[in-house]
């Protein structure tokens, strides 16, 4: 297929609202147009997928993924953000970088690698509900196409390789105490329980530090107590947010973090973990023998719900995302596409 088509889908895409939550126009114009160029998406909600081969002949399984979801566009246009804008070798519009030159050079890829046989089974998919880490996303096509041994999430990385992102985990913690009178120095003060427990977080360090993102990091956040100044509090609560760095599971982390402190803690999620790529993993060494640079990412993208090893990288620049006026250069995407096929043509990597 002519590079000058992606393009064209690209452009497509941008014209179609898909504000995270609201992706169905886009996901029906996709499988469309998809359909129309002789290929057989399959589909969950507004997440599509193509596949080389759906039956497991014992090869392993490696999964291209994209987002078709954009955040909403800023108050800051100059233009209309889905009225797609060719300037000077760039496409302007919400959505260009942010996921759509991902979205079409790895599509294009796709197309180049299966036409002739891989030491893999491939599988495209462009998905929803990045931008929130939505369950209606990535994750729940999981279940569908059975066990992936790693995954390629194209991001706008400057098509360098980001082998570990940072995770998020959010605490609510909290101590308790006993009320009573402030003057009479009664009761117990939950605040007072809680210090022992907010120093641990401020102090502690986990023994693993990640080469691309340094060690864990816990921020005691907000903190609340209290219902007037004579009375004194039986509950403390406090929020800790934790940057889980590659070396740890979010579940791991939390088991030890609850054996270390005097307090409830209760976080209100683990599915936002963190990644790290080993540096001789096939696709980490295809890279460098091209060139590529290595960095860790401190965004959060779909690597973050993936339960197996994955890389970010993809064209396009993560400093234009979400901004006013957002683009993409056209000459990315077709290096990208193209740096793409030379990083998996052949690649051969094991079963996990």
């Amino acid at each position: 297929m002519e590079f000058e088509s992606f393009i064209g889908l690209l452009e497509s895409m941008i014209s179609i609202p898909s504000i995270s939550r609201e992706e169905s126009a886009a996901a029906d114009f996709l499988e469309s147009w998809m359909k129309g160029n002789g290929l057989y998406p399959e589909r969950k909600k507004d997440n599509l997928w193509l596949s080389s081969s759906k039956e497991d002949d014992g090869r392993p399984v490696i999964l291209l993924n994209a987002h078709i979801d954009t955040v909403k566009p800023s108050s800051g246009y100059s233009r209309d953000p889905f009225v797609p804008f060719e300037d000077d070798g760039r496409i302007y519009g919400l959505g260009s970088n942010d996921d759509g030159g991902s979205l079409v050079a790895l599509l294009s890829a796709y197309l180049d690698l299966t036409s002739h046989p891989q030491p893999y089974r491939l599988i495209f998919s462009a998905t929803a509900e990045e931008e929130i880490s939505g369950k209606n996303g990535i994750e729940c096509i999981f279940p569908e196409i059975g066990k992936i041994d790693f995954g390629v999430i194209g991001e706008p990385t400057c098509m360098r390789m980001a082998v570990a992102e940072k995770g998020l985990m959010v605490l609510d913690c909290k101590s308790y105490g006993k009320s009573g009178h402030a003057a009479r120095d009664e009761g117990i003060n939950a605040i007072y329980e809680a210090l022992p427990s907010v120093e641990w977080f401020r102090t502690h360090r986990f023994e693993r530090e990640s080469p691309f993102l340094g060690p864990v990091r816990m921020t005691v956040t907000q903190i609340n107590s209290g219902i007037q100044h004579n009375v004194i509090p039986d509950v403390c609560s406090f929020v800790v947010d934790i940057r889980p760095n590659g070396m740890y599971t979010n579940t791991g982390l939390l088991a030890d973090i609850k054996k270390s402190v005097d307090c409830e803690v209760l976080a209100r999620s683990t599915r936002l973990g963190s990644s790290h790529l080993d540096s001789s993993h096939p696709f980490v060494r295809r890279g460098k023998s091209l060139g590529l640079d290595s960095f860790g990412s401190p965004t959060t993208s779909n690597q973050a719900l993936s339960p197996f090893p994955t890389v970010k990288i993809g064209p396009g620049d993560s400093a234009r995302s979400h901004i006013a006026d957002e683009y993409i250069v056209i000459d990315e995407i077709r290096k990208g596409a193209e740096q793409f096929v030379k990083l998996l043509d052949g690649l051969k990597i094991d079963r996990i």
